[in-house]
């Protein structure tokens, strides 16, 4: 990657045979075993592989963040401006981190303090190693939330992590790792929360730090659209170890490990499914056993879930008697159907409603409208009432880590609804989580570990063995395939198909990534602050889009293809507008004849 800054022929890291080992109960266990690369002022290195390849613990090794004494760094060199890392006291640490390299998060919720605000966290960060007076430190902090294109960014200073959506809490991260201007950014997963428009805007962000100051990128991601966009040399992992080290044309173009090989053919390209009408299944590729596919149920039955006019909407409150002066408008007006054996995706950008869409249909959320599951209105009905709807409709939450409950093992997480709802006991119910755990593609050995023990895609997967317990009628899936690796996000789709084709499920999925849903959706649902700007079939969505937004987001995914030109996307050229408005304010709504539910038509 060409840059403007002075380039140097010596390495600004150079990783010699990093060894990491975690401790166990049946002794030490290699999680990073002989790595060595180079990373050259102002490259980007992506590593890629499985979840649980040792991705992150390399990340965490090179900065002394393993968790100890669980786990360490047992031999190995790893030279930073001519400095062993590994040698540096806790005071030369506090100095590198941040300044000289900074980091990323996987997970931005376990990573930001909840009971501090994000004004309050950066300005910690910004004054770290950078005197300032306060005053100066809240302007830099509005500025780098702006940089990272969060709306209304004055007033997310006051709030807290949990008022923010997923992919806002990881701008927030990101903008944290900005704030030294480090030599070194290492992106554990980056865009893995984020729409398809703000990921190419950090990711052209990122570029700009390069060209402007030579920044290096160690970029752990699963998306090779990502890689192919932004490496200049790729680093395959399995099981702790380099399995293809390469320029990012070689590995694209001649892969030679099979691994390599699997991962790219794994790989769901925009464009695939041009001139299908039906969802297709992922190309199979390993270990989750394969189910006699039939036919979907025929859906004659009526739908299994209506939705009429659901409004969600959120007072902000204000003034010394702390009255509404202002509400969100987060949900305005959605009406939709899902048939039995049918796939309608959510797409658009974070905070644009997806998410509470979904927590309303669960009765997590106050609503209004209406919202009838298998013919039953659940306006108004309790806890108790909900229970056995709830049994039909399960959700799969965007954040596993903050979903999982971190007291209980992972078996009994996963047991639970079937506890709760007396479906199960005794042997039949530890052979239910076994079957469970292996169609998601986990190992029953698994079963007695804690969530902290997995990485964030083995997580998610337990999420979706919890979510599968009871055989639901509906699953509504936040995000259930984004923090997943290509090569278990193409078995888990499949998966989710083989399990729609037996029983005639429901998916509500939600998902900023328009490669599976193109993939995987019978219907599309584009949103935008809170709205519907377009309703179709796949087909009509992805070949004919009729509105701008829906073609900004098609226009803005990563492509897996390395010889393609590389984008700037300008970050400014587009505002995030912000769906607050003035109290009595009242949307105006336009029926789109030729789509058959009633929408709220935006500007986009």
């Amino acid at each position: 990657m060409t840059t403007t800054h002075k380039t140097s022929s010596e390495p600004l890291l150079s990783v010699r045979d990093l060894v990491t080992q975690v401790a166990t109960p049946m002794g030490a266990k290699t999680v990073v075993d002989g790595l060595s690369f180079d990373l050259m002022r102002g490259e980007t290195l992506c590593i890629a592989g499985e979840s649980g390849s040792g991705k992150s613990m390399t990340a965490l090794s090179l900065i002394q963040l393993l968790p100890k004494p669980m786990a360490r760094v047992a031999s190995g060199l790893a030279l930073f401006k001519g400095r062993d890392v590994f040698a540096l006291d806790d005071e030369g640490l506090r100095k590198l981190r941040g300044k000289e390299i900074g980091m990323i998060f996987q997970e931005p919720m376990t990573s930001l303090n909840p009971v501090l605000t994000i004004g309050r966290q950066l300005v910690e960060a910004i004054t770290a190693q950078r005197p300032m007076s306060h005053a100066e430190a809240m302007a830099e902090a509005l500025r780098l939330l702006e940089q990272v294109q969060i709306s209304d960014a004055a007033r997310r200073l006051s709030q807290y992590p949990h008022e923010l959506s997923g992919g806002m809490r990881q701008r927030v991260m990101i903008a944290i790792a900005l704030s030294q201007g480090p030599d070194i950014l290492i992106a554990d997963e980056p865009t893995t929360a984020l729409d398809v428009t703000v990921q190419a805007q950090i990711l052209s962000l990122i570029r700009h730090l390069q060209k402007e100051h030579g920044t290096a990128v160690i970029m752990i991601t699963h998306d090779m659209g990502v890689v192919a966009e932004m490496a200049d040399h790729v680093l395959v992992m399995k099981n702790g170890k380099a399995v293809e080290y390469g320029t990012v044309r070689d590995i694209f173009e001649k892969p030679g490990a099979p691994y390599t090989q699997m991962l790219l053919e794994a790989v769901p390209t925009l464009g695939e499914m041009h001139g299908i009408d039906t969802p297709k299944r992922a190309k199979p590729i390993a270990a989750v056993p394969a189910s006699a596919a039939t036919e979907a149920a025929a859906r004659t039955d009526g739908p299994l879930v209506e939705v009429r006019d659901l409004t969600v909407r959120f007072d902000i409150k204000g003034g010394i008697l702390q009255r509404p002066v202002s509400r969100v408008h987060a949900v305005e007006g959605l009406s939709f159907e899902i048939a039995k054996g049918e796939t309608l995706s959510l797409v658009g950008e974070s905070g644009c409603g997806k998410s509470t869409t979904g927590k309303a249909l669960m009765n997590l959320i106050p609503w209004t409208g209406s919202i009838r599951v298998k013919g039953q209105e659940t306006s108004g009905l309790g806890r108790r009432a909900m229970k056995p709807i709830l049994r039909d409709v399960q959700m799969v939450f965007q954040d596993p880590y903050a979903s999982l409950d971190p007291r209980y093992r992972v078996g009994d997480l996963v047991a639970e609804p079937l506890v709760i709802h007396g479906l199960a006991k005794g042997s039949e119910l530890k052979d239910r989580v076994e079957y469970l755990f292996r169609r998601v593609g986990l190992s029953p050995d698994q079963i007695n570990r804690y969530p902290h023990e997995f990485s964030g895609g083995q997580r998610q997967r337990i999420s979706i063995a919890r979510a599968l317990s009871l055989s639901p009628k509906v699953i509504i899936a936040d995000e259930s395939v984004s923090a997943l690796d290509v090569s278990i996000q193409a078995q888990v789709l499949d998966l989710l198909q083989d399990i729609q084709n037996e029983t005639g499920i429901a998916y509500l999925f939600i998902s900023h990534d328009m490669a599976v849903v193109e993939q995987i959706s019978h219907r599309v649902a584009v949103m935008y602050m809170g709205q519907f700007v377009e309703v179709g079939t796949r087909r009509q969505i992805f070949e004919n889009p009729r509105h701008s937004y829906t073609r900004q987001l098609l226009s803005a995914v990563p492509v897996p293809d390395p010889r393609r030109e590389r984008r700037l996307y300008d970050a400014a050229a587009r505002e995030i507008k912000s769906p607050i408005r003035p109290l009595g304010y009242q949307p105006v709504y336009n029926q789109l004849t030729d789509i058959g539910d009633r929408h709220l038509v935006a500007a986009a």
